[in-house]
């Protein structure tokens, strides 16, 4: 039978979102939970091929608990329209505002972050001694919500977002002053970037932009200069051109890989109660870019 926790040895799960059909995520959980000797079926639910927008992701949720789907991954666009069709948010869910992973408990639908966690894991890794005096965002969406909780969290002093949307950038700066003290959090805007970035120690990606199916580069790449590390939350590719553009002019960088790993491993420790190997989930992400 379908389910979670340690008991269950079957288990449905879905990703919702769009352009997904290139998410390694199923191979991910599908490679941990054959070492589990666990019957798993992860399915990508693309609302771009299926023609609907955002706002479909509350029905899909609900699809997905009518017919037996232990749960469900959430990426953009609907990170945070999903949220108002849901029954409960996990404390971390409900501080950011964002859901990438939801668990079904009954009828109830409950909305998780291992978004944030993954990132945080995967800076430690990646850049562990790098300054975080001030730090550019590009994204204040649901990924960027995560990263910039898990930036200050992990001690940044200050971060300053800029969106297409200003309104958003505001809104979560807004938020994140209110978690995290008046001094730590600034809104931007675009034409502010090159006196940003000269000051900044870092920038990190957390938009679409980058990705294959969003191609170019999150902020102008001629502002970029070699004190800077940067991060990006794209996966695929790996190697962005916001990042080879960075690896050109000698700085510091980190792809998304990390952070889809360590993102992962969480929501399936939520789906089925188990505890997954990180490092094997890294070792099998290095093989499926590869291929």
């Amino acid at each position: 039978m379908t389910g979670h926790g340690p008991g269950v040895r079957e288990h449905l799960i879905g990703l919702i979102g769009s352009t997904i059909t290139t998410s390694l995520s199923p191979a991910l959980h599908h490679r941990e939970a054959d070492h589990h000797g666990l019957r798993y079926l992860y399915r990508t639910i693309d609302i771009a091929e299926l023609g609907l927008g955002a706002g479909a992701a509350g029905e899909l949720v609900r699809s997905a608990r009518r017919l037996g789907y232990t749960g469900l991954n959430i990426t953009h666009p609907c990170k945070q329209t999903v949220i108002p069709h849901l029954d409960e948010l996990s404390p971390d869910a409900e501080r950011l505002g964002a859901v990438n992973t939801v668990t079904f408990d009954g009828d109830r639908a409950i909305g998780h972050n291992t978004d944030w966690t993954g990132f945080a894991e995967s800076f430690a890794r990646g850049l562990p001694d790098a300054r975080t005096r001030r730090i550019v965002q590009a994204g204040a969406g649901g990924a960027g919500a995560a990263v910039a909780h898990a930036l200050l969290t992990l001690g940044a002093d200050r971060i300053t977002l800029v969106d297409a949307d200003p309104s958003r950038a505001h809104a979560l700066a807004a938020e994140l002053r209110r978690r995290f003290g008046h001094a730590r959090a600034h809104a931007g805007g675009t034409a502010d970037l090159k006196e940003l970035l000269g000051e900044a120690d870092g920038l990190v990606n957390a938009t679409p932009i980058g990705m294959v199916a969003h191609p170019g580069t999150p902020v102008p790449a001629e502002l970029l200069h070699p004190a800077l590390w940067v991060a990006d939350v794209i996966y695929r590719p790996m190697r962005t051109e916001l990042l080879a553009h960075a690896t050109g002019l000698g700085c510091r960088t980190l792809d998304g890989g990390g952070m889809v790993v360590f993102q992962a491993a969480h929501a399936f420790r939520l789906f089925t109660g188990l505890d997954p190997d990180p490092e094997r989930m890294l070792g099998h992400l290095a093989e499926l870019v590869t291929r």
